[in-house]
């Protein structure tokens, strides 16, 4: 019985994995392309994130490879650092994201607000579709600059030297993509449309004069010393498995090995943060996904571990950082994955596709690959959240929002999430501020039918007390009249303390103590008055704790009579 379980478990994710796998393959190599990579290194990503993260990580669905949210992040560094550069950032990377898991902040990452999700992966989405422009469209763009607006100027005025061939090449691959899932063939339509594309730019070339178009091939060229010590160099996708190589052993910028050094790991070390935070937020939005349509349960934190455990491993082998990728974990949960097998399977898929079919895969256009990652910006842009955020969500979130969008695409990824949620944080602290407030309650002179003497206030406090809100409640409690002798202050209502307030707690009590005015805490919490007892603001004996108000009053009506007493006997002894 257990083993015919077992065998029906493997064949849905067997068929699961390779389908999986046609999926990542061509997504893997233009993901590479776009961060400024040969189309291999995302090929190899796929396959050692595949199996490492899977194995190690929490999620038994999750695909973790090469994905667009990165594309921001590392083009830049390999054009600054070349390869080598980006792979000791992915490794560091990893240990970050290891000691993230370690110290239990994976439920931390969740906090997020979306707004900020949404703002810096829909300025994504437009970076990758303006880098792909050029692709395109077939244009020559030589300076592009390293500012968005730059790269605008760049393809605006290589704009007239489009090819036509070119465009031919991507808008039938894009218009396969829009459309091909509407005959409903189990066919992936990233491999349709690529073999479309493939075929015409074929077709073209062997029948119509003229008709060149940019292959896999014709743009990357490998060098590479066989068993033999033989050099072998070639044109497009070595045809081979990932090989161990030290990552300072890797080129720089200028095509030297990028060696290691204290300076460079902490010149890298802000973008190797920005992989860590950008990789666990994806890893775990991932998550949310997976376990909503698989009926699964994540551990944040462990799948934190996993994903950085693969980081670590990827850069050996030439692989670029990885995270896990929602459109392909979709699919493989779609396609009836319910083990961590197919995954591994999705990566030994791509092995062979690598081992076997790498001529074939030398002869894809630049043109469909722009036309592939054109489509992934626009899936990744959530341009209907985008817009419906902006008719219906407070006006604070939009600026959260159109925040991240703008630096995420004028400046760099991390400025907009730094900035997005340091703006998202102060709002957040304005809005406590707002909602905490004092409020007198006896402005009459009765409370709950209790007859309260017009010597005694009685104000309520609501809402938690940090910084932002203890000042602005509290200096209310500054301003009392004259003939007030004794204060209530009802604390039931404050679920929390910081420094700040305790600090202008004491302000008060040294305040009213100067006025000769009674003090009585009502309803306060336990955590709260321990919190204060640490700090010594309760010290004084002249300040009263009660439970309920009735008590509260009562006690405060019998300060009132010993001051008037001790008043009466002051003018009598005049």
């Amino acid at each position: 019985m257990k083993q015919g379980l077992a065998v029906q478990n493997i064949r849905p994710n067997l068929l699961a994995g390779l389908t999986v796998g046609i999926v990542a393959l061509p997504l893997s190599m233009a993901l590479a392309i776009a961060s400024g990579v040969p189309p291999q290194h995302g090929l190899y990503t796929a396959i050692i994130a595949g199996i490492v993260v899977a194995l190690s990580g929490s999620s038994r669905v999750n695909i973790s490879g090469p994905t667009a949210a990165f594309v921001v992040i590392l083009l830049p560094i390999v054009q600054q650092f070349g390869l080598g550069g980006l792979l000791i950032s992915g490794l560091m990377a990893g240990f970050i994201l290891i000691a993230m898991g370690l110290f239990r902040l994976g439920t931390l990452i969740e906090l997020v607000p979306y707004p900020v999700t949404v703002g810096f992966t829909s300025g994504i989405a437009v970076v990758i579709a303006t880098t792909q422009i050029s692709d395109f469209l077939g244009l020559d763009v030589t300076h592009s600059g390293h500012s968005y607006i730059d790269k605008l100027q760049a393809i605006a005025q290589a704009m007239p030297g489009f090819q036509w061939q070119e465009l031919s090449i991507a808008l039938v691959t894009l218009g396969i993509l829009l459309s091909w899932q509407r005959l409903g063939t189990r066919i992936p339509s990233h491999l349709a449309a690529l073999i479309a594309g493939t075929l015409l730019a074929w077709l073209g070339g062997y029948f119509v004069n003229g008709f060149s178009v940019s292959t896999i091939a014709s743009e990357f060229h490998y060098s590479f010393l066989d068993s033999a010590g033989v050099a072998q160099n070639g044109n497009g996708i070595p045809p081979l498995a990932p090989q161990f190589l030290w990552p300072w052993e890797q080129p720089d910028a200028q095509g030297n090995p990028i060696g290691l050094s204290l300076h460079l790991l902490s010149t890298l070390f802000g973008a190797a943060v920005a992989i860590a935070l950008l990789g666990a937020i994806e890893s775990l939005l991932c998550a949310v996904v997976s376990d909503s349509m698989a009926g699964t349960r994540t551990d944040p934190n462990r799948e934190l571990i996993g994903q950085g455990i693969g980081n670590l491993v990827v850069p050996f082998f030439g692989g670029i950082p990885a995270t896990a990728a929602i459109a392909r974990t979709a699919t493989n949960v779609r396609s009836g994955a319910t083990t961590p097998l197919a995954s591994v399977i999705h990566a030994l898929f791509i092995l062979l596709a690598i081992l076997a079919l790498t001529p074939l895969l030398g002869l894809i256009p630049m043109a469909s690959m722009a036309a592939l990652l054109m489509v992934v910006a626009w899936n990744m842009s959530e341009a209907k959240h985008f817009i419906h955020m902006l008719k219906v969500a407070p006006r604070h979130d939009i600026l959260v929002l159109l925040t991240c969008f703008s630096l995420t695409v004028l400046i760099d990824m991390e400025v907009a999430v730094a900035a997005g949620m340091a703006l998202a944080g102060f709002l957040f602290i304005k809005r406590m501020t707002e909602l905490t407030g004092v409020k007198l309650i006896n402005p009459a002179s009765r409370l709950e039918g209790i007859e309260v003497p017009d010597e005694i206030m009685v104000y309520d406090i609501n809402g938690p007390m940090f910084f932002g809100a203890a000042q602005n409640a509290l200096k209310t409690l500054l301003n009392i009249r004259k003939e007030i002798k004794v204060v209530i202050i009802d604390m039931s209502d404050v679920p929390i303390i910081d420094m700040t307030a305790m600090v202008a707690m004491q302000s008060i009590i040294n305040n009213l103590e100067a006025k000769g005015v009674g003090l009585v805490f009502c309803g306060m919490a336990a955590e709260v008055r321990l919190k204060l007892k640490r700090a010594e603001v309760l010290s004084d004996k002249n300040i009263h704790m009660k439970r309920s108000i009735a008590d509260s009053i009562t006690i405060a009506s019998d300060m009132l009579a010993e001051k008037q007493q001790d008043t009466q006997k002051t003018i009598a002894a005049d």
